[in-house]
């Protein structure tokens, strides 16, 4: 292919980098800030650090326009809250007495003080801050954090655009603050907002930012008519007002569909749009509006989501048909750099064959200042870069490391009633409490314990060779009988084994299963100082042997009480990897849920009497767009199915899901046929154990009322009020008691205390069911 040059140099750009630093060095010192052993001053420096070292290595790699403003301590909706005064009445004497601590405990919750409420950002596993906002807020302008970095940026020497969450996209992702009505709609608050908007917008041009990025992912779910009046209203103003940088509105994550001639037709600078995906609807969406002449386009077309290369030939056919399209085009990633590991020259233990598949963030911005020049310059000058990506692409179609005949076979031959159980839920129900014995309100918890300082040591010592497997598998079984112990000690219902031998959900059984494979420096962030390793899934899936049925069995063996089997469920294997690209997911699925379902059948065959398959991402992977939804659901609950359908009525099947919003899927929740489902609640108070009811979601369920991602421990009275808000929407015979999700991040002292409140609780109410009962 040989292209004419652009007729003015296409430049390279991102909308955000990984914030963490080469070895996570922000992690440490925010965790160290957190308890004492790092001051206030120290932790500004590193952060220093991270942002220049971030601005150097994309300047290094070709990008041409750094982003400032997207560096977070913790969140960057959190920091938006903070730009524009929205900080809760609970919070505003912290805040005004440190700002820094302040805005950590908005984050985390104090001893005293609830935190806000926490969510996943769009259908990615990266969490953020939910603003909660009232008819009453006042939002005031604090741009110092957002000037302070651009200030920095550019005395570097860089050309920077700050990064700001654009104005409707906050709204949309508020709620009510708690007190408020429920249909209280935040964005009624934008004419309020967009003065806030426009003096920070004022305050970065007088900084010297040449131009602002507003982040509009919002607009790429199905938006109403009245929403979309408030985009064109808002763009209106802002972009009306004189004293600014030029305006860039970014989207992505899929099509803008409606909203894209409503941002095409706004007095902006410029689109940032994303081409990969489902995404690349933009392009003929764009086309029918005429493009958008006498704007700056920024095409994302490296997929800034994944960790496969780029196709160099269809990335630069996409960019060339954009040059009518616009002014200007530039090139960039489909998102923020945020959702991809750092460097994949880091990873020295991944066959080579694989390892020249993947990009990471630092390669992904190689490949961005490629196509710019690709672009501007025409073909000739990235020959050599275009025959090296070609070969690479081959190599990967062509490779035995992805096929596997007998798992394809496997997949072909599943029929419907493989992913049915025998009885329905009802009459399973009846041999499930005659075999289990359990309290009304039943008490367990999601899986994990605490991974303490002696667990993380043991595995390192095996890693380095100071202790033996024996050596080790004895650490960790001393670790099961503390967890069983105290569980047992403290009246928890039904066990867990406290998973003190994985190093993290997805991973653990990754490593266990034939076409992944693991990274050993593929961080990604997932919220605040929580960072994930997620493997990369590069072939067809299948299970060599059992996973946890050793250490399952054991915890058993030390208890009469029911210990559950834990594993992680199908869609969530595979929205925490790097999925394979070269598929169907649905087929990925099938495969990953067939493993699965060999480990169930192995956990039954043991005596596990009740198996936990968690499934938090279902709500995560949930499509953006309400047309693409029902395929994905059909495949995602089938999977869920094929794994958990071959059991006996008498086995009790639950599943876990957190942090997301779960009515847009109470159907597919009841779709999956578990027989309990534990969900998080106590941060939307509740909220998840209504839209059960109003769906009339005929299973168990168990809302959680302990938070674990805040410190603070619940006291008995604040369960037991949860509790009875839980039994407004559920009957007593179908609720069960339990945290929001796992306890692995959390200590132990806390862990105790708010156990202890939780079956204290659960005890309350029974009595005063049975009182009730009686009287």
């Amino acid at each position: 292919m040989t292209a004419e040059p652009a007729t003015a140099a296409a430049q390279a750009t991102v909308y955000g980098y990984p914030r963490q630093g080469q070895k996570r060095e922000l992690k440490k010192a925010v965790e160290g800030y957190w308890k004492g052993e790092v001051t206030a001053a120290a932790l500004r420096e590193t952060a220093a650090d991270i942002r220049r070292s971030n601005w150097r290595q994309l300047a290094d790699a070709g990008i041409h326009e750094v982003p400032s403003g997207d560096f977070s301590y913790y969140d960057h909706v959190l920091d938006t809250s903070v730009m524009v005064g929205a900080v809760p009445e609970r919070h505003r004497a912290a805040v005004a007495a440190d700002a820094l601590d302040g805005y950590f405990a908005m984050a985390r919750g104090t001893r005293d003080t609830a935190p806000l409420e926490m969510t996943k950002w769009f259908d990615t596993n990266y969490h953020y801050l939910v603003p909660e906002l009232s008819p009453d807020t006042v939002f005031t302008a604090d741009s110092a954090k957002q000037v302070a970095e651009v200030t920095e940026a550019l005395s570097l020497g860089h050309s920077a655009r700050p990064v700001l969450v654009g104005p409707v996209t906050y709204l949309l992702l508020a709620k009510p603050a708690p007190g408020v009505p429920a249909d209280f709609e935040p964005l009624t608050l934008l004419d309020r907002l967009l003065p806030v908007y426009a003096e920070v917008l004022a305050d970065l041009r007088a900084a010297g930012a040449a131009w602002a990025q507003l982040d509009e992912p919002a607009l790429v779910q199905d938006r109403t008519p009245a929403e979309l009046n408030a985009v064109a209203r808002a763009y209106r103003d802002l972009g009306g007002a004189t004293d600014r940088p030029k305006l860039l509105v970014a989207s992505y994550f899929d099509r803008l569909g409606e909203a894209l001639p409503v941002l095409a037709e706004a007095p902006v600078e410029g689109l940032a749009l994303d081409f990969t995906g489902a995404a690349a609807a933009n392009l003929d969406g764009l086309a029918a509006v005429g493009g958008v002449p006498g704007k700056r386009l920024v095409a994302g077309v490296v997929d800034g989501r994944n960790i496969w290369i780029n196709d160099h030939a269809k990335s630069l056919a996409t960019l060339g048909t954009l040059l009518g399209l616009a002014d200007r085009v530039d090139v960039a990633a489909s998102c923020s750099l945020l959702h991809v590991p750092l460097d994949a020259a880091a990873e020295r233990d991944i066959d080579p064959r694989i390892a020249r598949w993947l990009a990471f963030a630092r390669q992904k911005t190689r490949e961005i200042a490629v196509l710019a020049r690709g672009l501007g310059q025409g073909t000739g000058a990235v020959a050599a870069e275009l025959a090296a990506n070609r070969a690479d692409l081959a190599s990967r179609a062509g490779s035995v490391l992805t096929h596997d005949p007998a798992v394809r076979a496997r997949t072909a031959a599943v029929t419907d009633a493989d992913g049915r159980r025998t009885q329905p839920y009802t009459q399973r129900t009846a041999a499930q409490r005659a075999h289990l014995g359990l309290p009304v309100l039943p008490v367990t918890t999601i899986g994990s314990f605490p991974q303490t300082a002696e667990v993380r040591a043991a595995r390192s010592d095996l890693h380095k060779g100071r202790i033996d497997v024996a050596g080790y598998e004895e650490r960790i079984r001393d670790e099961i009988r503390e967890v069983l112990s105290f569980q047992e000690k403290a009246g928890i219902d039904v066990l867990v084994h406290g998973e003190p031998e994985r190093n993290d959900m997805v991973q653990y059984f990754a490593e266990q299963l034939t076409g992944y494979l693991a990274t050993r420096h593929g961080w990604v962030q997932s919220y605040g100082t929580r960072y994930v390793r997620p493997p990369v899934l590069a072939g067809d899936i299948s299970r060599p042997g059992p996973m946890t049925v050793r250490w399952t069995t054991y915890a058993q063996s030390l208890t009469e009480r029911p210990v559950k089997g834990m594993l992680t469920g199908p869609v969530t294997m595979l929205a925490w990897s790097f999925v394979r690209d070269d598929q169907p997911l649905g087929d990925t699925a099938r495969q990953v849920a067939l493993a699965l379902r060999d480990e169930v059948g192995d956990l039954e065959a043991a005596g596990t009497s009740v198996i936990q398959v968690d499934e938090p991402a279902l709500r995560e992977t949930l499509p953006l767009r309400a047309a693409d939804r029902a395929a994905y659901l059909a495949w995602a609950t089938e999977s869920f199915r094929l794994t958990t359908g071959g059991v006996r009525p008498a086995t009790q099947i639950h599943t876990h899901m957190c942090y997301a919003e779960f009515g847009d899927i109470v159907q597919a929740i009841d779709d999956l046929d578990a027989d309990v489902i534990s969900l998080e609640a106590a941060r939307s108070h509740m909220q998840v154990a209504r839209e059960l009811a109003e769906h009339g979601y005929p299973r168990e369920a168990g809302p959680g009322v302990y938070d674990i991602h805040s410190p603070r421990v619940p006291s008995a009275e604040e369960a037991a009020s949860l509790l009875r808000k839980g039994l407004e929407a559920i009957p007593a015979e179908r609720l069960w008691v339990n945290p929001d999700c796992g306890l692995k991040t959390r200590g132990w002292p806390e862990t105790r205390a708010s156990l202890e409140n939780l079956v204290s609780a659960a005890r309350e109410i029974r009595a005063e069911l049975a009182g009730a009962e009686h009287s």
